[in-house]
């Protein structure tokens, strides 16, 4: 889970961005493989390579309803002239025993069926009679109802060249091909490949489990009435949905009361299902920020190696931070601040990597571009900070929404992107072109 302990404690130092996140990724490992069932590991991450050990298809089959016939029976035919042959019986999709096809002959084929031994090709129904002698049909009856159209004889009025409506073995993959490599992310169609050549299990990175958490007396859970000096908390909302979005299985816990100990004891309950710890709020310098009251004295000499660093980053939003392992098994620890658009723009630059991480991904970050900045007036940014403001993105362009505020939500569910201000950089005029995070 995480091995290097991070960089000790200097209450004087101001982190960059990258100094910050370097730490994290250089404590934070990847999970250990495991063995799961195919529907278990969707979303995970392979760790070796699969080889097909049967060819797909594994058999010669139909890819229509018609007839299987030999080439020579059919060349010439026209609805003037039909080739008219025997009907010798039908060849179903999962038939254990093949009809063969001889000279003159044909076999009613369902789509996905064998192709019976002696037949090169098959005529599609369409261009049949069906055994009805009544000119072409659009489809076949239902067995049940006209059992009598496997035998007779059908009128063919076009003619059909060599294996023509015929999915060939081996012609989606054949043996011994490789079907996935290691690192792939197992999505619905990698499962239904390795379904399809008989995986029952995969060796994986499993999905990491994350528990988010929240702090402030004043959070009230949504649906719940608001008493004076109340809000709702969403914080742990916006967390657990991105910590999913990210690829993680995440739990999220209530809000937590403004009481240290209430705090730990909470945390050190919910060790046991995480393998990343996320909290918002409380790690600034008021006297109730608990989160850091709380975890600053955890991981002296009961924990060696563990412990929660509290610092501050030269950027906005998000400049107070923390970073640690806590517990037996030093689960990484990310204590985010407390406002809404301080949390999720952290979460963004050092959470959503640190799972990936986990999961065994070799890109971890969100995709960045260069745009064009559109705004009616130029940005500011406070000097030394790297500034992340929201913004919309389409077209090679970037225009800001909403104000700099850190508690403005409504502005942040507006945005697709974040709008990144270099520490050396106070002003950004308009037309300028700019970095962005691609959120979306």
């Amino acid at each position: 889970m995480s091995s290097a302990a991070p960089r000790p404690a200097d209450q004087d130092h101001l982190w960059s961005v990258d100094e910050h996140l370097e730490d994290i990724l250089a404590t934070v490992r990847p999970l250990e493989p495991i063995e799961l069932q195919l529907l278990d590991a969707q979303g995970c991450v392979l760790v070796e390579d699969v080889t097909v050990p049967v060819s797909l298809p594994p058999f010669d089959n139909s890819s229509m309803d018609g007839y299987a016939v030999r080439v020579a029976d059919v060349t010439g035919a026209s609805e003037e002239f039909p080739a008219v042959l025997d009907v010798v019986g039908d060849v179903a999709a999962g038939q254990a025993e093949p009809l063969e096809v001889g000279p003159g002959q044909a076999a009613r084929i369902m789509t996905g069926a064998p192709l019976p031994p002696g037949a090169e090709t098959v005529v599609p129904v369409e261009w049949t009679d069906g055994g009805l002698g009544e000119g072409p049909v659009s489809g076949m009856r239902a067995r049940s109802l006209a059992p009598e159209g496997a035998e007779g004889h059908v009128h063919v009025y076009r003619p059909a060249e060599a294996r023509a409506h015929v999915r060939g073995q081996g012609s989606d993959v054949r043996a011994g091909d490789r079907a996935l490599d290691a690192g792939t992310v197992l999505g619905p169609p990698q499962i239904a490949l390795l379904a399809a050549i008989g995986r029952g299990t995969v060796r994986v990175r499993p999905r990491p489990r994350v528990v988010v958490m929240s702090t402030g007396s004043e959070l009230v859970q949504p649906d719940e009435g608001l008493g004076t000096g109340q809000i709702y908390d969403s914080n742990s909302f916006a967390l657990t949905a991105a910590a999913r979005d990210a690829g993680a299985i995440a739990y999220r816990v209530g809000a937590v009361a403004d009481d240290a100990e209430t705090l730990r004891a909470t945390i050190e309950d919910q060790l046991v299902r995480a393998d990343l710890l996320v909290t918002t709020g409380g790690v600034s310098v008021g006297a109730y920020d608990v989160v850091k009251e709380a975890l600053s004295s955890v991981g002296d000499a009961d924990e060696p190696g563990s412990g929660i660093d509290f610092r501050k980053l030269a950027m906005q939003p998000g400049k107070p931070q923390g970073f640690g392992t806590i517990g037996p098994d030093h689960t990484p620890l990310l204590a985010l601040p407390g406002n809404p658009v301080s949390s999720y723009v952290s979460f963004e630059l050092f959470v959503r990597p640190a799972i990936r991480t986990l999961m065994g991904l070799d890109d971890v970050h969100r995709p960045r571009t260069r745009a064009t900045l559109t705004a009616d007036k130029a940005l500011t940014s406070p000097k030394g900070r790297r500034q992340f403001l929201r913004g919309a993105y389409a077209d090679g362009s970037v225009s800001p929404v909403g104000g700099a505020g850190s508690h403005l939500v409504a502005a942040l569910a507006q945005a697709d992107a974040l709008i990144v201000v270099p520490e050396d950089v106070e002003s950004v005029e308009p037309g300028t072109e700019v970095e962005v995070v691609l959120l979306g």
